[in-house]
């Protein structure tokens, strides 16, 4: 009898360890971020575009990538009406867009319509895009948002606003397609990387990017519970050498972090 009891009293300390650990894990939301409520009827122009520099320096993550650091064009040092025009002009522009906010939406929205010389993945020979589409997971803005960083990106440079105020919020969606809207679960590590963009900025499977500390050896770097904390607080650590310019991913759910993250605590440059 005390021989059955041993293995029966460790199983159950183990399933009470493994019990604690899944309560101190961050319980991860698996729904889209919410948008900020806005009073779509009180806005002003000055308001709309305040709104768009808010959301250009944070939800949009647009300076993850345009900024001084030569990932993508940096915005704030041009006109950017102005080259937004002389790019439709190009013989390699493959958009529909006819004026410069809708070059502007296009290439929020559609980002391989239009890749600026210099700026296509690599191998693609400026014909794809690096940059995740804004309107989808992980950014997922709004067309409200949208409207809001391209005005602020024409008003900064002294340009007519062109983009319509808005005077009424969206229709809301039925709750139904709503919920066939909202993307799947990932199923792999690898579908946990295209969903969230970790390669936009990162070294990993068959991309290179120089933009974040390359992720195909980071498991000799950090162990799994450094990956983790990395992934749920980016400012925690910052990697030497690199800015603290990487997004939280607040739609990510439990399980896509901890297939992630196990994922990576497996790179260790020597896989076959």
């Amino acid at each position: 009898m005390k021989e059955l009891l041993k293995p029966l009293g460790f199983s159950v300390a183990l399933i009470l360890l493994f019990a604690s650990v899944t309560y101190l894990l961050p319980q991860i939301k698996g729904e889209a971020p919410e948008e900020e409520e806005v009073a779509v009827g009180a806005l002003t122009m000055e308001s709309f575009v305040a709104m768009g520099e808010k959301l250009y320096q944070g939800k949009g993550t647009c300076t993850l990538c345009h900024n001084n650091l030569g990932r993508a064009p940096d915005l704030l040092t041009y006109d950017v009406t102005k080259v937004s025009l002389e790019r439709i002009a190009e013989s390699q522009y493959q958009g529909e867009a006819t004026d410069a906010e809708a070059y502007l939406r296009e290439s929020m929205l559609l980002p391989s319509a239009y890749v600026v010389r210099g700026f296509g993945k690599k191998g693609s020979n400026d014909t794809e895009s690096p940059m995740p589409a804004v309107d989808v997971p992980p950014i997922q803005l709004s067309e409200l948002a949208v409207s809001a960083i391209i005005a602020y990106l024409q008003h900064k440079d002294g340009n007519p606003v062109t983009v319509a105020l808005p005077t009424a919020a969206p229709a809301q969606e039925n709750k139904d397609e709503a919920a066939e809207a909202k993307p799947a679960v990932a199923q792999s590590p690898e579908e946990v990387i295209a969903k969230f963009g970790c390669a936009a900025c990162h070294s990993i499977l068959e991309t290179e990017s120089t933009v974040g500390p390359s992720l195909k050896e980071v498991g000799k770097r950090l162990k799994i519970e450094q990956i983790r904390t990395s992934i749920i607080d980016p400012n925690a650590v910052i990697a030497e050498g690199f800015p603290p310019i990487m997004p939280g991913f607040p739609a990510m759910t439990l399980t896509e972090l901890e297939m992630v993250s196990r994922f990576l605590a497996n790179q260790t440059g020597t896989q076959q």
